[in-house]
């Protein structure tokens, strides 16, 4: 039963051992984390028959508090207390440190995926690593992203030392892999764990000069970051001493916990279920057979029971982030793995000859995404599109060697986190109109559209968003000192910066905007343009597009005639709780990824969710979204995945004629190394991107310049001219969304791959 107003009080009163007027917000902060964590325990339940292991490099949690008192049902009355003793629940989320465990879609899919694992009361718990400073901190100075450490670890953490060490054997040294235990709550549901790894010889000090570091002193750097940079080899090394500590931690824990449940090993898949997120985690398929091979376990035996424990997702289409190892990389890291992979390799060339589907290919490369699909009994896609292209295009040789391991799971948000949380005056109307059910049953949302044609919701769900706007504006003040207008379309963009998204559609759109107003061909509606997004450090032309960006927000606002109409905001380390800002107030959502290049997408998902449209192309999960609220209620332009996938297969594409034959797009990118541009960016970093974009483009940019022009422009003259028909396809949109919710996702996991609890 949740604790009442008084009954809460008295908790946090006995806890802080002060009156709750006089706290300061950290004394606060300390006292509820306390009380999630005595709540949180009390959801423990044993488990029975299977239990899910969700291995992955990342989990972007972002912060737990206000996420775990809404899962917990203390969020309102704990308000209540607060605001009784004149403190702001907002104050104390601002103490909190957001955990720098992830960067992008992928860890934020797997912090979804466990909190509706936990919603639906299925036992499922993550294994990964418990870095120190993440990815890192973004900061611009000079018109460049700069990066910091990203630090986040204290003594109070919602991770829990234990006592538990596991020795991993790394390069013929043994490393003692420390468990840390963080509690995942789910809504009105039971509390699963977050198992973190980590070592007790980690030496923060030896950071210096932003994140450079001593790669070779691995019982120093091993879970410093995130990614380590591996633009040189002793950065690409590293990340395998990071997956190999991952994994042959993580199976030691699978391997003990099973075995404590009655688990004899030859029957572990009825105990384990191990879904490997992406290539990351793909040692552990030859870490558990040699585990089990030391148990006494013949080869071909093991090889069975891992097969049938384990499960792939795939997560890309581009080839380069299908992880290939050079042998001697795993020779040297690695070295009692190799006899295990070898004998992979012989078994995988048994039942197939085409070299392509080898592991170990001629080149002596290991590729971890062959073992995967070969040595699990299920290799998912991520959204419909995307698992049509692996089966028909890129995987299509294991396609026609397993077509019964391939199968689709299309990506889902928690509602929790991206409605109830940061949205709370919209969740307030929707339990208005249509009643509480859609918080555990998504489809509920259905019921909104019976209200398309109802002026006053219509109206409320404009001041929702002007207020939300408003929110957006005085944070950007706050934390960036920038100053925004909530009189324009709030059109954003914000996802990790890589060409295949494409920034730099964007970038050379504004550069066009900027023409066209100076030329007096004004916009239908002002608007802010507001990106967010990190470039990976070694990621030279993702840098260059930042740098871009920034010197076209400084030209922009310099001119007093472009700037009424048009203004470019790029938010400094762009985050989870930059994202709870930024997602309620948007207007226009940008998913204009090269079609047929991104998986899924989830922050698509979230934005139509909190009443944005979306401009995109037919990419990824963006299909879906367009399937659900129809052709009226989204912007769509570009080149289709078939007409993209021709083009690579003829080879045809020829950035510099589409150059010079449109003067339009030359007009645009030659803006670039123009004067305006040249007075206040770097010529090194703009001069690149120019080339870049002429020479190359692999992304296919410039065949899409135009009919992205065109559809912005229809989406800006709907906003302007017709404000009730775009709100009502913003209805429409929030409607529809119940399709992409994660505990969707998660059910569907269960009944087809996991089967957990039986």
């Amino acid at each position: 039963m949740n604790k009442t107003v008084e009954q809460i009080k008295e908790i946090l009163e006995t806890e802080t051992k002060k009156a709750l007027s006089t706290c300061t917000d950290q004394e606060i902060y300390l006292a509820l984390l306390k009380m999630v964590e005595k709540e949180s325990e009390a959801r423990k339940t044993p488990v029975k028959g299977r239990k899910l292991y969700y291995i992955s490099a990342e989990f972007l949690i972002g912060k737990l508090l206000s996420n775990n008192l809404i899962n917990l049902g203390l969020y309102d009355p704990v308000k209540a207390v607060l605001e009784a003793a004149g403190k702001k629940m907002s104050d104390i989320e601002e103490v909190e440190p957001e955990p720098s465990l992830g960067n992008g879609g992928l860890g934020r899919l797997a912090a979804c995926f466990l909190d509706s694992l936990a919603t639906l009361n299925l036992p499922g718990d993550g294994v990964g690593l418990r870095y120190h400073y993440g990815l890192f901190h973004q900061s611009f100075q000079g018109g460049v992203q700069n990066e910091l450490p990203d630090p986040w670890l204290s003594e109070h953490s919602w991770a829990e030392k234990t006592d538990t060490v596991y020795p991993v054997e790394l390069a013929g040294r043994t490393y003692q892999a420390r468990l840390y235990k963080l509690a995942v709550t789910g809504y009105e549901g039971r509390t699963n764990t977050l198992n973190l790894f980590d070592l007790d010889t980690i030496d923060e000090t030896i950071v210096h000069d932003g994140i450079l570091f001593d790669k070779t002193k691995i019982d120093k750097n091993l879970t410093l970051f995130l990614y380590p940079d591996d633009s040189d080899e002793a950065g690409r090394r590293l990340r395998i001493y990071q997956q190999y500590l991952m994994v042959s931690a993580g199976a030691q824990l699978i391997l003990e916990e099973s075995v404590a449940r009655g688990c004899k090993l030859h029957d572990l898949a009825d105990y384990a279920a191990i879904q490997i997120n992406d290539t990351h985690p793909s040692m552990v398929i030859p870490e558990l057979i040699r585990l089990l091979a030391k148990k006494g376990i013949k080869f071909k035996e093991a090889v069975k029971i891992v097969t049938d424990t384990c499960a792939y997702t795939n997560h890309t289409i581009l080839a380069e982030a299908l992880e290939k190892w050079p042998r001697e990389y795993l020779d040297d890291v690695v070295p009692q793995l190799m006899p295990v992979i070898e004998e992979l390799d012989q078994l995988a060339r048994s039942r197939s000859k085409d070299e392509k589907l080898a592991i170990i290919d001629k080149d002596d490369r290991v590729h971890m995404a062959h073992m995967d699909i070969h040595f699990t009994h299920s290799t998912n896609g991520v959204a419909a599109l995307h698992t049509e292209i692996l089966k028909e295009s890129e995987l299509h040789g294991f396609y026609e060697l397993y077509p019964e391991k391939f199968n689709n799971k299309t990506n889902g948000i928690t509602f929790r986190r991206w409605l109830m949380e940061c949205d709370p005056l919209l969740t307030e109307a929707l339990e208005k109109w249509i009643g509480t059910g859609f918080k555990k049953d998504s489809n509920e949302l259905e019921k909104l559209l019976a209200y398309e044609n109802d002026e006053k919701v219509l109206e409320e769900l404009t001041r929702i968003k002007k207020e939300n706007k408003q929110a957006l504006a005085d944070w950007l003040w706050e934390t960036q000192k920038v100053k925004i207008s909530t009189d324009a379309l709030y059109d954003i963009q914000s996802k990790r910066l890589h060409e295949y998204k494409r920034q730099q559609l964007n970038l050379l759109y504004l550069i066009h905007q900027y023409y066209e107003i100076k030329a007096g061909h004004l916009p239908a509606a002002p608007m802010v343009s507001i990106f967010g997004a990190k470039a990976a450090p070694a990621y030279i032309i993702a840098k260059d597009i930042i740098h871009a960006l920034l010197t076209v927000s400084k030209v922009i606002a310099a001119d007093p005639e472009v700037s009424r109409w048009l203004q470019v905001v790029f938010v400094e380390n762009y985050n989870v709780t930059a994202a709870e800002k930024m997602i309620p107030a948007c207007d226009l959502s940008e998913q204009i990824s090269l079609a047929s290049k991104e998986a899924s997408g989830t922050g698509n998902m979230k934005f139509m969710l909190n009443g944005a449209l979306t401009l995109g192309t037919m990419d990824g999960a963006n299909v879906e979204i367009s399937e659900q609220v129809g052709s009226d209620n989204i912007y769509i332009f570009g080149q289709t995945s078939d007409q993209v996938i021709h083009r690579y297969e003829a080879a045809d594409y020829c950035a510099k004629q589409w150059y010079e034959g449109d003067p339009n797009i030359r007009r645009a990118v030659d803006f670039l190394i123009g004067d305006e541009m040249m007075n206040v960016g770097q010529k090194e970093n703009l001069t690149r991107l120019h080339h870049e974009l002429i020479s190359k483009d692999w992304f296919q940019t410039l065949p899409d310049f135009n009919a992205y022009v065109v559809r912005k422009g229809q989406a800006l003259a709907d906003y302007a001219v017709n404000p009730v028909g775009w709100r009502k396809k913003c209805l429409v949109n929030i409607a529809k969304a119940g399709m992409f919710s994660s505990d969707r996702t998660i059910a569907q996991y269960n009944e087809e791959i996991w089967h957990l609890g039986k």
